[in-house]
């Protein structure tokens, strides 16, 4: 094997597939990153996979000969990252014996260079890595890629990272008749993103596949694979949708060049739509921006003490206050100006909570719905995608 490529999109590339890679792999071929050289389409493409999750990322380079192998992913990231900018040159010099202490065994030897010098590395044959899950039969959908962006955008925050609730620890995603929905929930807020697909020429193909589905589809993708799908598509410059297909257990993004496979998180996910209230007592509309920095500098008390911020409604000032009361560190308020409907209200958040909703909330203003102190909160956006945040209050003290 034997190619030439850039060193950015080289180095950037083997970062993202590196993630696939396990810390502490069951076998020693997954702790390498999988290198396949194609002469004829002229692409290289690099893979890892912890046999949970995989990512393939392919791209265009000088291909002089075809062939496959395996390198250590840290290391040989660790050597690519800090070359100089222009070409790098890598090839298999060929097979010799991996050590004295097992003659029949058999290393590769691959040499990386650049403008500044030369690496030898040895790797690992390319048969002994494990080739990622295909799904022969199952459904398969295609998403635009601003609408699976907006929707986890909205919502991967919520995820729980107790691993005793496996099901939470992922985004359950419905389609139905050309209808997103997203949720997550970690069993203290709720995330919630309804998008449809957008309406520009370039994912009306999407658009109509999803419409023709007569059938909907749920699935519960896990947070760490769209974390890493996120990463990949802000990189993607093109605008063509993402192809999902999935079977039991099992789920693969692709999508120009880049392909993502995951295990699903199984169980039942909770009826979330049952704990969002059908009315609302009072309405809140506050400028997003000044409240999250309200939030941020009186955070700096609630972290000293119990993480709780009160919120009082005043609806005869049209004002929202925010306050803390550290005992043995100190006190603070905050107040800006609302638009308020209904009774005035003293209400206690999370202050994590409450700015981590804040800051995946993309609009000026934000519509706060509340019915007591004691029950579910609901923040949403005005003016932009329609998204549901709903929060648990903090029960004060009397």
């Amino acid at each position: 094997m034997k190619f030439v490529c850039v060193q950015n999109e080289l180095a950037t590339n083997l970062s993202l597939v590196s993630r696939a890679v396990p810390s502490r792999p069951t076998h020693p071929v997954l702790a390498n990153v999988l290198l396949s050289a194609d002469e004829q389409t002229q692409q290289v493409s690099l893979t890892g996979f912890d046999l949970s999750l995989g990512i393939k990322i392919s791209f265009s380079a000088q291909v002089e000969s075809s062939g496959d192998l395996t390198l250590p992913a840290k290391l040989f990231n660790d050597i690519v990252s800090r070359l100089p900018d222009g070409e790098v040159a890598i090839d298999d010099e060929g097979e010799e014996p991996a050590g004295e202490g097992d003659p029949a065994e058999v290393g590769i030897l691959a040499t990386i260079a650049s403008s500044s010098g030369t690496y030898q590395v040895r790797g690992m044959g390319a048969e002994e890595f494990p080739a990622l899950p295909t799904i022969e039969s199952g459904q398969v959908f295609s998403l635009p890629a601003e609408a699976l962006m907006d929707g986890l955008r909205g919502t991967l925050f919520a995820t729980s990272t107790d691993e005793t609730k496996q099901v939470l620890m992922g985004v359950h995603l419905l389609v139905d008749r050309g209808q997103l929905e997203f949720a997550a929930t970690d069993g203290h807020r709720l995330a919630i993103v309804e998008t449809t697909n957008s309406e520009d020429t370039a994912d009306s193909e999407a658009s109509e596949e999803l419409e023709e589905q007569e059938e909907e589809f749920e699935v519960t993708m896990p947070a760490r694979a769209l974390r890493e799908l996120e990463r990949m598509v802000g990189l993607h410059k093109g605008s063509e949708p993402i192809a999902l297909s999935f079977d039991t257990g099992q789920l693969v993004l692709e999508f120009g060049g880049f392909r993502l496979t995951t295990r699903t998180l199984e169980g039942q996910y909770p009826t979330y739509r049952q704990l969002v209230p059908n009315s609302f007592d009072r309405q809140v509309t506050v400028d997003r921006r000044s409240l999250l920095n309200a939030l941020e500098r009186i955070g700096v008390l609630a972290e000293r003490k119990n993480n709780i911020v009160k919120f009082s409604i005043d609806r005869d000032k049209e004002q929202l206050s925010l306050s803390v009361e550290a005992q043995d560190v100190g006190s603070g308020t905050e107040s800006m100006p609302a638009q308020i409907s209904g009774e005035n209200l003293d209400i206690a958040f999370n202050v994590k909570y409450a700015m981590e909703s804040l800051k995946h909330i993309n609009a000026n203003e934000i519509l706060i719905k509340l019915n007591s102190a004691t029950t579910p909160v609901v923040l949403s956006p005005l003016g932009a995608v329609k998204m549901t945040h709903l929060i648990m209050p903090v029960q004060l003290r009397a």
